[in-house]
């Protein structure tokens, strides 16, 4: 499993203060998947430009995907443009090929069979993997969830992602720069990053909920 993988089955968990919009979940994703090829040695950061590596590695997967998709022409991206480029509908791929790799199973969420459907983990080694992982509060998982508004200790990785493409994040700033094993100033810079994305879709909600507000009271009239 990939950091990217890891992130996505946190980010289940079914209770309310921890649902996650698409929208903030991919931004992470395509963080996370930055900071695997990082650890892949695939890539380099340059203040904030991503220099790609050999193009061999890493190989398949959305993970290869990604290193595919690397701008190698320079001036090489900002962080800020591939998390908004890559992250496009990011975790939608990221629940699709989990699914496909039996990582994730659909099931009724009520007792009749016409019930609307929830997706949930296999309790497989990769599950538990990310689960052990995240009860650890391994520093880099822990920092892009935080991103997202998850903290805390163990999730219960049973429910599914948030379809609504909303739930603020209550993030006030960037990562610690005490944060415990984020000593790597790559990894560092591609977490703020994160922060800074994450941040920046949420103004951009309120501001469209505002203007929505704004055009439904001037239809509605004195």
């Amino acid at each position: 499993m990939t950091t990217a993988k890891d992130l996505f089955i946190i980010a289940m968990d079914p209770r309310p203060e921890r649902s996650v919009g698409q929208g903030d979940l991919s931004l992470a994703l395509a963080g996370a998947e930055l900071i695997d090829l990082i650890d892949a040695g695939a890539v380099t950061v340059d203040e904030d430009r991503i220099v790609p590596g050999e193009p061999s590695a890493p190989q398949g997967g959305l993970l290869g995907e990604a290193a595919a998709l690397l701008t190698r022409e320079s001036p090489h991206e900002r962080i800020e443009d591939w998390l908004w480029r890559r992250g496009r509908d990011l975790a939608a791929a990221y629940q699709a090929a989990l699914e496909e790799d039996g990582e994730l199973t659909r099931k009724r969420s009520g007792r009749l069979s016409f019930g609307s459907e929830r997706v949930e983990p296999v309790d497989t080694p990769a599950r538990r993997a990310a689960a052990e992982r995240w009860e650890e509060r391994e520093p880099v998982l822990a920092a892009l969830a935080s991103a997202i508004g998850v903290e805390g200790g163990a999730s219960g990785v049973e429910g599914g992602a948030s379809d609504v493409e909303g739930g603020p994040s209550d993030v006030e700033g960037g990562p610690s720069d005490e944060e415990p094993g984020l000593d790597d100033e790559a990894v560092t810079v591609v977490v703020t990053a994160v922060h800074d994305a994450v941040m920046e879709l949420e103004a951009v909600r309120q501001r469209r909920t505002i203007e929505n507000s704004a055009f439904a009271n001037l239809w509605r009239g004195p």
